[in-house]
């Protein structure tokens, strides 16, 4: 299917709306961190991902060691420069995959979802305290200290729940819609994953 693009609230309006459920989750259904794009270059997912974020690439080393370099953390609008200091953050937590499902994952959609690089939206480089802060929480129960990017945030949270036909329950529908009263001209694009 083709890439979407849609105004904050059509895009929140499309999620459909259903009761989470948790019974039954743990983390290892989403293996992630796998060999990533390039299974050739030593760099699993999470390392690719740190570095196509760097706003000042950082030295490879063998094994995909990374030395210097800078990134921005969205969450807080810090700037990490060292890649141990960063998380490579599930932008809709793994726990909150499982509790959105509409329809039970095959067995390897989980890996999938866990290590997506299709859509830049999926995963996220951002600073472990941000991402520690963050957990498994949705735009309800969490939204990043830098209030500069709620409108980006909430843009990005739709996207993802629409790309992976995720749905939201209501206490994270009305979050969604609260930030987006501040967000006109903000546009949500995703290309569903199949």
């Amino acid at each position: 299917m083709a890439r979407q693009s849609l105004g904050l609230f059509e895009a929140i309006n499309r999620l459909p709306v259903a009761e989470e459920h948790r019974e039954g989750y743990k983390r290892t259904l989403y293996k992630h961190w796998n060999r990533g794009l390039n299974a050739t270059d030593g760099c699993d997912t999470r390392r690719e991902v740190i570095l196509s974020e760097a706003v000042n690439e950082p030295e490879v080393a063998a094994g995909c060691k990374l030395t210097g370099g800078s990134w921005r953390s969205a969450y807080d609008n810090l700037v990490v420069s060292d890649a141990g200091r960063l998380d490579v953050d599930h932008f809709v937590p793994l726990a909150e995959v499982y509790d959105s499902e509409q329809t039970p994952w095959s067995a390897e959609r989980p890996e999938a979802y866990a290590n997506d690089q299709g859509s830049a939206d999926t995963l996220i480089a951002v600073s472990a305290a941000s991402n520690r802060s963050k957990s498994d929480k949705d735009p309800a129960q969490w939204m990043p200290t830098d209030a500069s990017c709620h409108c980006t945030y909430a843009a990005t949270w739709g996207a993802t729940k629409l790309r992976w036909d995720l749905a939201v329950d209501d206490a994270e529908r009305q979050a969604l819609l609260g930030t987006a009263e501040d967000c006109s001209g903000t546009t949500v694009s995703y290309e569903p994953e199949p």
